[in-house]
């Protein structure tokens, strides 16, 4: 097992990503932190990781919030005593718009969570990180700060702040052997896409299987990557088999994009 008796918090659980990277970490031996805001996405994740045989604590948490954060990790190290892995998942999308119509208010949503929510829960795991002689942090980015998209650039914006964020981190952290890295996914099929889909297969009076292809085609791999897979990258990032890798990101998208 590449992460037997580590330690790792996930943020953002919900039914797709979030999920699959807390079975992909605890299948690996990982025990397991899991937060979200909505409390209801926590209780199933948890009875999966617990049927995987490994220890699991749910922790209601606003990412946004610095004495959730707070919260968040005190309660990790009183129940584990430290903190190995940091997967730093949740995010917001702000609005769709292009960036001379949009609100710049509504910029404020995917910056506080994606830029600060992120970055301040990274603060809170450092301290334990460095006590235990090391750790490693994964942000989980987007493949729209390859690939220009109109409508998205708050969300665009503010993965791409994290990313310059995270490469900054990893220099300055690098010295006490705490990684710092990203995983860049495409699209991702999942309860999330395969409902974006449906909508865009009735607004064009096709089916979601004919809009799936049309996606599919323009990938290497000639499939949209399941969460599931993505979330390997991650579990390498997390683990020893990336103890030489820090201020990398990992573009997981099945060969939709090269960098």
């Amino acid at each position: 097992m590449l992460l037997k008796d580590r330690v790792a918090i996930v943020s953002g659980i919900g039914p797709g990503m979030g999920r699959d990277l807390s079975l992909a970490l605890a299948t690996q031996g990982a025990d397991l932190v899991i937060a979200a805001r909505k409390e209801s996405n926590l209780e199933p994740v948890a009875k999966d990781v617990e049927a995987l045989g490994r220890r699991v604590i749910a922790v209601p948490t606003d990412i946004t919030k610095a004495t959730d954060r707070k919260a968040l990790v005190e309660q990790t190290l009183a129940e584990f005593g430290r903190v190995d892995v940091l997967v730093n998942n949740a995010y917001a999308t702000g609005t769709f718009a292009t960036v001379d119509a949009s609100n710049l208010d509504d910029w404020r949503l995917p910056f506080e969570v994606n830029v600060l929510g992120s970055i301040g829960l990274a603060q809170e795991v450092v301290p334990a990180m460095k006590a235990n002689g090391g750790g490693s942090i994964v942000m989980t980015s987007s493949m729209v700060i390859r690939e220009v998209m109109p409508m998205m650039g708050q969300y665009a914006a503010s993965k791409a702040a994290l990313m310059a964020a995270t490469q900054t981190m990893a220099r300055e952290l690098g010295v006490y052997q705490i990684r710092v890295n990203s995983v860049v996914p495409g699209y991702i099929w999942g309860p999330s896409l395969e409902a974006y889909f449906g909508f865009q297969a009735k607004q064009r009076g096709i089916t979601p299987e004919a809009v799936y292809a049309e996606v599919a085609e323009k990938i290497a791999l000639g499939k949209i990557p399941h969460s599931s897979e993505i979330a390997g990258a991650a579990v390498f990032l997390a683990s020893d088999l990336a103890c030489a890798v820090t201020g990398q990101s990992i573009d997981a998208n099945g060969g939709y994009l090269f960098q």
